[in-house]
């Protein structure tokens, strides 16, 4: 053999083999980079339930007792008393979480922290600095409930709720 000649080797070159996994890392970075782009066009969006919405009849509601219908979707309460009807925001006033309904205790009772509610909302236990607060509801022309949570009563502490905002309470 003389030395122009080439010496037989295998398919690929080390240099081969290393130029190819570059440009093949390269190839794969930009795939990601282009697929992550077009997700960007389709961004997750959070739905939330409507601000109004309808909750049935007065007459559906028991009177003296709290309805838990609406407390998973709409994170309402629905109670009816003598005083007329009331929609309770589920959520307690001292660090948010969703208190629950004990009918055998005539109360509501927050799992996290322990604040307990009487069935109008005013806090007697706890860490809650103030009664739970209250939707707006009224009926509509169709002779439905309706509840906006759009229309939010703040309830202040030390005051019964039902003397704060009359207007949160539904004549039936």
């Amino acid at each position: 053999m003389n030395g122009l000649e080439k010496e037989e080797r295998g398919i690929w070159s080390r240099r081969d083999f290393f130029t190819r996994l570059g440009w093949g890392g390269f190839g794969m970075f930009g795939l990601f980079a282009l697929l992550g782009f077009v997700r960007s066009a389709f961004p997750r969006v959070l739905f939330e339930p409507p601000k109004r919405f309808k909750a049935g009849r007065p007459e559906d509601y028991v009177l003296g007792e709290v309805n838990e219908k609406f407390k998973q979707e709409f994170r309402v309460w629905i109670v009816r008393e003598e005083t007329g009807l009331y929609a309770l925001f589920a959520k307690c006033t001292h660090l948010g979480c969703t208190p629950r309904w004990l009918p055998a205790e005539n109360k509501f009772k927050c799992p996290c922290h322990g604040s307990g509610f009487f069935k109008d909302g005013t806090n007697f236990e706890g860490p809650a600095p103030r009664p739970l607060d209250r939707f707006n509801i009224e009926v509509a022309e169709d002779g439905q409930l309706v509840v906006n949570k759009a229309k939010l009563y703040s309830m202040k502490p030390g005051i019964d709720p039902d003397e704060q905002y009359p207007q949160s309470i539904l004549k039936a």
